[in-house]
């Protein structure tokens, strides 16, 4: 089997990525997980809007340049800041609470939530960008 070209993989990977953002979250499989690399991406390219679900204690050891921070024990007062209409994507520490309160805000009718597998300590460890919070 040949390899593909380096530009053409990553382009077959961009619009695999691209096409599971805005699918409906129930056409993605049952834990609706993102690999990191895709929320990354996601991200960077402005494609879906992405919360960090951590809380503030955890914020303070860095966050994602570009992600909303939103706390978890907030999500109940501030439902109106995640949309239902565009592809959402939950980052907590190790993806646990992330893909509960995904599951949770898909049981309420957001169909385009997903959660980034790995977390904000997998972020870390891969050493990714981290900035102070604001």
């Amino acid at each position: 089997m040949t390899q593909l070209p380096a530009r053409r993989h990553l382009l077959a990977a961009a619009s695999a990525t691209a096409l599971a953002l805005v699918l409906p979250a129930h056409a993605a499989g049952e834990d609706e997980a993102l690999p990191l690399e895709a929320a990354r991406d996601a991200l960077a390219r402005r494609s879906a809007i992405v919360f960090d679900i951590r809380e503030p204690d955890e914020h303070a050891r860095g966050v994602a340049p570009g992600m909303r921070l939103l706390p978890m024990s907030q999500i109940g007062q501030r439902l109106a800041e995640i949309p239902k209409d565009q592809p959402v994507i939950l980052v907590c520490n190790t993806q646990n609470r992330s893909k509960a309160t995904a599951r949770a805000l898909r049981e309420r009718g957001w169909s385009k939530v997903r959660y980034a597998a790995g977390g904000m300590s997998e972020w870390a460890r891969r050493g990714w960008p981290l900035a102070a919070p604001r």
